[in-house]
């Protein structure tokens, strides 16, 4: 008699560094419960964020395939999931119950993309439809339209404590609501259980108490390379990386990290109510676990902030995976370094549940025996673009304006501060990286080529951005905000 079908709880973060983990080696940040969930599952090392922006990241998660398949590359806030299967509809399909709890960030935002049901926590995008369930239970609670009274921006990087009570905290939401998807379920069917987390994006407004265990603590600080010290010899895209983001001096970029590790904390305290509550449910040791991020933060490394960069402090993700107990096909407290990105999040849920992987999915599963040689990420397809390859020790960055390079040997040098692009030594690499480049290049990327060759594009001019919008500033949200263009990116540099 074979066993019954697993459970699977598939929990999201938006905007965790990879490093950012106790088991990582991290020197500060307190992550109790993702350091016991390493211990008894596997630690995948070399995850990456293909496209590390939030919408096009969920779309490889929620579809498991790349942006050459999904469609966006760029961050398209009206553009609709497309017509292929999600990672939602096939546990549905193998007769599963699938609820979705917290940030999906898809066009409508009431679409369910194959689940069952979805309590809605969207980040204040009122703007594109609703309602969003989080701004509901706010405005129960006597706090209608009060999330954003902290006033910090929700993409940029001062920091307040959280101003409202303790568990209207959306992380405290998400869990809350969360478990009472996890008591309410159908004990006559498997479930999957998707919980998306919005922090540790900013806006950073973590929780006093969270905040304070931080305060008397060292913080590490950012990576300044000697290739990034000079502004005027970087590529175009990091110029106006550096000019939009200002410049922190040492005690105020120190505080902020503070912050951002206080989101991280609580978050991580909060997975253990989720794990608690399968525990008393009788239901723990039939789930499967996978905790991911839909991309990382610069955090200043380099002067750089935010995402939609290639440095391991944007694109590199965490990516943990438990089995169900005696499940047998995920090694305990195993580091796995092979190369895997969020396309291959989808296939490895449904082989590890036993559901067959659609067509459409161009990913691989993390558990199987067909592994890539070569990962390839890409951003933007406007002049602020970057690609790169990644063949598990080398990675090349290429910058189409100016036709810019970046090497980097991530076995002898895993903080990327020396650029071996120039180095005579490295050049056979080299040239088999680009030559990597080019074989996956589609699209308008092909008019950067000729005979051939990586040409590029020539630089643009440098801009100071006119940010009057303080890069997606909230403000307040009762009554609700007025509808408009859904295809205006709110927020983006």
């Amino acid at each position: 008699m074979s066993a019954p079908a697993p459970n699977v709880l598939f929990i999201s973060v938006d905007q965790w560094p990879g490093y950012l983990m106790g088991c990582a080696g991290h020197p500060v940040i307190e992550t109790p419960t993702l350091d016991r969930l390493a211990e008894v599952g596997t630690r995948y090392t070399r995850c990456y964020s293909e496209v590390p922006i939030c919408i096009p990241a969920r779309r490889s998660m929620m579809t498991g395939s790349s942006a050459r398949v999904h469609g966006d590359r760029d961050f398209q806030p009206a553009l609709a999931m497309p017509d292929m299967p999600t990672l939602a509809q096939c546990f549905r399909d193998g007769g599963y119950q699938a609820f979705a709890t917290g940030k999906l960030h898809v066009y409508p935002p009431r679409d369910r993309i194959g689940f069952d049901d979805v309590m809605l926590a969207e980040e204040g995008r009122g703007q594109l439809g609703g309602p969003d369930d989080y701004e509901i239970f706010l405005a129960d609670a006597g706090r209608a339209g009060k999330q954003f009274l902290h006033g910090m921006s929700n993409n940029e990087y001062s920091w307040r404590p959280w101003h409202l009570p303790e568990d209207t905290h959306v992380t405290n939401w998400t869990t809350t609501t969360a478990a009472r998807m996890i008591k309410r379920r159908d004990p006559t069917r498997p479930a999957f259980w998707h919980v998306s987390y919005t922090h540790p994006h900013p806006p950073l407004a973590p929780l006093a108490s969270y905040i304070e265990r931080y305060r008397n603590r060292t913080i590490d600080d950012p990576i300044m390379a000697e290739w990034a010290r000079d502004p005027a010899s970087l590529p175009f895209v990091l110029r106006a990386v550096q000019s939009y983001w200002p410049h922190l001096p040492p005690e105020q970029l120190a505080d902020m990290r503070r912050a951002f590790y206080a989101l991280c904390t609580h978050i991580d305290h909060q997975i253990r109510i989720l794990i608690g509550t399968l525990r008393e449910e009788k239901v723990l040791n039939d789930t499967i676990l996978c905790f991911v991020s839909d991309h990382g933060d610069m955090l200043g490394d380099d002067g750089l902030y935010a995402k939609r960069l290639m440095y391991e402090g944007s694109a590199n993700v965490p990516f943990i995976l438990v089995d169900r107990k005696n499940g047998g096909r995920v090694p305990a407290g195993a580091a796995n370094d092979r190369l895997v990105g969020l396309q291959d999040i989808m296939p490895t849920l449904l082989d590890l549940a036993g559901l067959p992987v659609p067509e459409t999915c161009d990913g691989l599963s993390a558990i199987g025996t067909e592994k890539r040689d070569i990962f390839y990420g890409e951003c933007l397809s406007s002049e602020r673009a970057s690609r790169m390859v990644h063949d598990g020790r080398y990675k090349l960055i290429w910058y189409p304006a100016g036709n810019r390079f970046q090497l980097f040997d991530l076995q002898e040098d895993p903080r990327e501060e020396i650029n071996l692009s120039g180095s005579p030594e490295a050049s056979e690499r080299l040239a088999a990286l680009k030559r990597a480049l080019l074989d996956r290049l589609y699209g308008s990327d092909e008019a950067w080529v000729k005979d051939g060759e990586l040409v590029g594009v020539d630089e643009p001019e440098d801009k100071v951005a006119d940010n009057r919008q303080l890069s997606g500033q909230r403000g307040l949200h009762y009554p609700p905000i007025p509808p408009e263009d859904p295809s205006i990116a709110v927020g983006s540099w």
